[in-house]
């Protein structure tokens, strides 16, 4: 349990997979630091390697360049407009406490946005001027509220808080097609079987704060 500690608070001290309230897109290398990712998965990132160790039959195919331009905030997104085959996986909670997946990220270098939603209030029950301060509060860039569930109040307070979109996206049941621009609602311990699926129907993964 100490070591599980220490390996923690390395990769929150090295750029924090998760800052309070705020979606933060996720490079193993730039986001934890060159030390915190070796620390997770000692020899991620060699050529040819990591994705045997995760049971991918090639390396992840490469994104495509995000658009140059993108729509006016503040609005709601439930899948991003692209023609692409590119998905986006987002999580919610509790991804820091799972050391697999961490390895996972830091061996695939896989861009993942992560969002801090559990426990908190329903906005929809609040005044404008307490979602205001529930959301400046925070700081975020992309808001994901909480089950989703938000109302105009909540445009309004976010779009005076700055943030660019509110994210929705969706879960996917097993079998289920994937579609270009697909926000998914990922799980850290079904992650290899969602990046298999992806892989297997000729989707890359993006960094959903570069299309958004």
């Amino acid at each position: 349990m100490r070591r599980a500690h220490r390996l923690l608070a390395g990769v929150l001290a090295a750029g924090a997979l998760l800052a309070s309230g705020c979606a933060q897109s996720v490079d193993p290398i730039e986001r934890l630091g060159r030390k915190a990712a070796q620390r997770v998965s000692p020899g991620a990132g060699v050529p040819g390697s990591a994705h045997k160790r995760w049971g991918l039959a090639a390396p992840l195919a490469a994104a495509p360049k995000p658009p140059a331009r993108r729509p006016k905030v503040p609005y709601v997104v439930n899948r991003v407009p692209t023609r692409e085959k590119v998905v986006f996986l987002t999580f919610d909670d509790g991804v820091e406490r799972d050391r697999e997946f961490l390895r996972m990220v830091g061996d695939l270098k896989l861009p993942i946005s992560t969002f801090r939603t559990g426990g908190r209030t329903d906005l929809r029950t609040l005044s404008y001027e307490d979602q205001h301060d529930e959301i400046c509060r925070r700081r975020e860039r992309l808001l994901r509220p909480p089950r989703g569930a938000y109302n105009a109040d909540t445009l309004r307070a976010a779009a005076d808080c700055g943030v660019r979109a509110v994210v929705l996206g969706r879960a996917y049941a097993e079998g289920e097609r994937l579609r270009p621009g697909d926000i998914v609602l990922a799980h850290t311990r079904t992650t290899g079987r969602m990046l298999r699926r992806i892989q297997a129907q000729g989707y890359a993964v993006a960094r959903l704060e570069d299309y958004v």
